[in-house]
Order: structure tokens, then sequence, then C-alpha cells
């Protein structure tokens, strides 16, 4: 893409009102515009990030046997009066009343929905176990919406709800889903860390918030230092296979948000492996047995004949919200640092002189032969000074810089930048497209 023909309106100016660095970057950056409270129109830049967050997370999804659909933003206010949580739900629902007086409901999940679904079309155990998710715009009507899309009051979210016949069969469905997170964050750069998390008036051991550290996170996390360097199970992982181990070598250290923690049990572990910093959640697994499929009749007949409600639990992922973790987690004082995953282009090409025949040529055959090597490139060809491009190029965090001036052009090299480490190396075009690709 050329600059000159994109679409990229950057600041210089940090908004006031913005207290978070992920909040500051996205609008100066381009990626947001905020449309009112909590609520925002993703700009090109920042769309593209949230397509290629998006796609990891599907393909996650997918290898783990999860199975896609799309359900409708506005559901009827009926389904959430037959699970008893239409009126418990608080003022954060957002109530709409149709032309013809029907209550209605902007979605703000999705549990009441996908019940319905299930018990539409699912009578035997021979269909289980079922795993449907779905990525779609939801709507919370924070009171203090705030933290840019940290805490937005519209939001992009991964639903995903397993339905099992037994307790034995959902938790290996758990286990799937918590395997699935793993690999899904560590391709977007991220460690994950899984933290048991409080389950509420259901009880049981089968809930954990997925974490990543950073020093402006919104709470409190104390874990092992141990648990960061446990690698992803892997993309070769068989989700078919027994994988209780995998959990195992996760959850046998200590890790607990600041409402679980505990001081005494912290204490038992070494000195120099306690680890006590920020984090921000970007993902919550749940099991929560029959409290929809009961209350909505839910059921299925077992081999004997017998009519039992399944086993469900539920699966999210802040799909918008990673876009704001992410940047708080990748960030230097210059702008974003994106990793390559999920990095809005994969590098950044630079005219230093636009204007000179020579270097434009040698520019536009490096900008044609990325493109050709499959590289996604901004290419900035504008006739804007050298120190305002390479400010503009530090800020929006692509990966790579590749610079190409005169001086470069008479030896037969161009700049290599790596934003993450600063480290500059000059070398033949065909090395560097093959370094970028290396990633």
């Amino acid at each position: 893409m050329r600059l000159s023909r994109y679409f990229l309106p950057v600041s210089k100016d940090v908004p006031a009102d913005a207290a978070i660095v992920s909040h500051q970057l996205m609008l100066r950056t381009g990626m947001v515009r905020q449309n009112g409270a909590g609520i925002y129109t993703w700009l090109p830049l920042g769309f593209r990030v949230l397509q290629k967050i998006e796609k990891i997370v599907r393909e996650e999804m997918d290898r783990a046997g999860a199975i896609e659909l799309l359900m409708p933003t506005i559901q009827q206010a009926e389904l959430w009066q037959e699970s008893g949580r239409y009126e418990a739900y608080g003022k954060e629902m957002l109530r709409i009343t149709d032309r013809h007086e029907r209550e209605m409901l902007f979605g703000p999940t999705n549990e009441e929905l996908i019940t319905d679904v299930f018990r539409a079309y699912v009578k035997s155990y021979k269909s289980l176990p079922l795993n449907l998710y779905h990525t779609q715009w939801k709507f919370r009507d924070e009171i203090r919406p705030r933290f840019g899309v940290m805490r937005g009051r519209e939001f992009l979210m991964k639903d995903a709800y397993s339905f099992d016949l037994t307790e034995e069969g959902a938790r290996k469905s758990y286990e799937k889903m918590f395997c699935a997170y793993l690999n899904a964050f560590d391709r977007m750069g991220l460690t994950a860390i899984p933290m048991q998390a409080d389950t509420g008036p259901i009880g049981g051991d089968l809930s954990h918030e997925f974490i990543i550290l950073a020093d402006t996170g919104e709470s409190a996390v104390f874990c092992d230092k141990a648990l960061l360097d446990v690698p992803a199970p892997g993309l070769d992982l068989d989700f078919d296979g027994d994988l209780s181990e995998v959990m195992e070598r996760r959850t046998q250290y200590y890790a607990a948000t600041e409402e679980k923690h505990d001081e005494a049990e912290f204490a038992k572990i070494p000195e120099d492996r306690q680890v006590s910093a920020r984090g921000i959640e970007v993902g919550h697994i749940f099991f929560f047995g029959t409290k929809y499929s009961k209350a909505m009749n839910a059921t299925v007949q077992t081999a004997e004949g017998e009519n039992v409600p399944v086993q469900m639990g539920s699966y999210g992922i802040g799909v918008s919200r990673l876009v704001g973790g992410i940047i708080e987690a990748c960030h230097d004082e210059n702008g974003i640092v994106w990793p390559q995953a999920v990095a809005p282009f994969d590098v950044g090409l630079i005219s230093m002189k636009p204007k000179d025949e020579t270097v434009s040529g040698v520019a536009d055959g490096a900008y044609e032969a990325l493109q050709n090597a499959g590289l996604d490139v901004l290419y900035d060809e504008t006739d804007e000074r050298p120190g305002s491009k390479f400010n503009r190029m530090d800020l929006i965090g692509l990966p790579w810089q590749i610079v190409i001036g005169p001086r470069g052009v008479e030896a037969g090299v161009v700049e290599v930048k790596n934003r993450k480490t600063g480290e500059k190396s000059d070398m033949p075009l065909e090395e560097a497209i093959a370094k970028v690709k290396a990633g």
C-alpha cells in the first residue's frame, strides 16, 4: 500500500482524555476514532490488526474442533426471561423496544441464544460433544467506559460454547479450549498466563482467566516465574488425545490475580521466582454445568432413553480488547512495537528522496519485490522530511523498516531496521526480504 493513497490520520498530540498508553497510541496512530463514550470507529490501520487477531483466533478454534456460526447482535428478551437473567443482568444491558412493542436487547453475551439453537436441533447424545463459536460485536452499557478499547461499551468478542453429556466430557472440552487459547496467544507474540478464576455460586475448579503482563495492566497478578518459560502446547497438538498433562504443566505453578492471591502460598515460592506484576485479562474460560440447559430445557436422550440436561461451558476471547492489550504490553517511548503476526503491515518501506528518479525507481522496484515475496508493505513515497517519515514509522510500530536513499542505491544496499531492537544493518534487497520473512 502506497502511503500517499492510504488513509492514515496520524497525530503528534497526545489526547487529553486518553488515560492509558494503548488509548493514546490508538488515537495518535489513527487506528480508531471515538464516536461516543466507549464506542469507536475502527479506521483502516486498526481494522487490519483486528482482522489479523480474529484470523488467528478462528484458526485455533477450528484446529480444536469448534464449529463457527454467527448469531445476531439484537436478541429477543423472551430468551433471557426464560433463563432468569433478564432482570438480574442490570443496567449494563441495553434494552430496546421495537415498533411492535416487543422487548429486545443488544446482546452483551450469548448463552441464552446458543442454548436455544442447541435445543432446537440436538436431541441425542450421539451428536455430542459439540462446540459452537462465533465472533460478534457485543454491547454492555458500562457506567464509566474508559481506557479506550480496554473497557468500551461496544466490543468484538469471540464466544465458544461446549455441550457434553457428562461432566467428565465437559472437562475434556474445557481442556481443548485451554490448550487452544495458549496456542492462539502464543501465535500473537504474547505470553498468556492462565490463572484460576472465581467460579461464583456454581463452584468447582473449572474457570481460568488468561492474563498478559503489562506495566500498565489493570490489576495486580502474582505467579511463579517458571510458568513464564512453559511453552505453548504447539500447533501439532492432538486435540483428541489426553490433554490433562498439558494442563498440569501449566497449573502446577502458583498463579493468581489479587482477588485470589494467597500470600502464604506465594511465600513458599523461592524468592528469585516470585513475580509480582500488573496484568490484563484477554480471555476467560468457564464451565457452568447445567445452569442454562436446565432453565431452558436443553436436553438430550441418553443410550438408556433418559432425557438429561447437557453440560455446558463458555469460552471468551476479547478480540478488540486484545488490540489494546497487545499495545500495553508492546510499546516504547517512540510508539507501538507490534509482534509480527498481528502487525497491520509486515514492513514499512521508506524512500528518502522520492523526487530523485534513481532513488524512486529503486524504491518502486523494492516495493514490487516485497509484495511478490508475499509481504504486506506500507510504502512511504510521500514528499516529507526524513525525520517525519522515521517518526511516523516508529509510532505505528511495524516490525521492520527498509530505507532506500542515495548512498544505499549507489552501494547496492538497503538499510534494514528492526523496530523492536532498534538494530540497523545494510544489505542487498534480497537479503533484506529473507530477513523480514524469517521474522
